[in-house]
């Protein structure tokens, strides 16, 4: 191939490699205004053509996706732009560079897993569950002495909480 013909197919190759808002978008089935969210926080990349329009590298949709997995079990935008950071910038993430990010988030997601599987176990139990006896209910919080163990639900997310509340209103 004559050697014009290649520089030519390569700009050619690099100009299809960069999507458009529009595009990306409808690759990852979210809105325009997810991604320019996406790119003011910091989480994405784009460059700017000659007529200030947003363009894509493709990589970025496996960026996108990771950020949607990551909202999806609850990681907050701060995790992921940690993990995200750990990623090299100079080329597309390769095969190890997403097995090491993914390893940092394991413990995280196996707290999260315990989470979710307490709220499931202790929702079955308490919406069912008929208790005549507020004295023995896991959930029973007087004058909301939870409050004392912090903010959120206590309760479902910390297994000893309930205990822990009843001992300070044993004494």
């Amino acid at each position: 191939m004559h050697l014009k013909s290649s520089i030519i197919l390569g700009k050619l190759a690099a100009k299809t490699d960069l999507l458009t808002i529009g595009q990306l978008a409808k690759r990852c089935g979210l809105a325009t205004s997810a991604l320019r969210f996406y790119q003011t926080e910091g989480l994405i990349d784009a460059e700017r053509d000659s007529g200030g329009r947003r363009r894509f590298v493709r990589s970025t949709l496996r960026r996108v996706a990771f950020i949607q997995a990551g909202q999806r079990v609850g990681l907050s935008l701060d995790e992921i732009r940690q993990a995200l950071a750990m990623l090299p910038q100079n080329r597309t993430p390769n095969r190890a560079d997403w097995a090491l990010l993914s390893r940092g988030w394991r413990g995280r997601l196996d707290e999260r897993i315990q989470d979710l599987e307490r709220l499931r176990d202790e929702l079955t139990s308490c919406i069912g569950c008929g208790c005549l006896s507020l004295q023995r209910c896991r959930m029973y919080n007087p004058s909301d002495a939870a409050a004392t163990l912090g903010p959120g639900a206590r309760y479902l997310f910390d297994a000893d909480a309930s205990q822990r509340v009843r001992d300070t209103l044993a004494t």
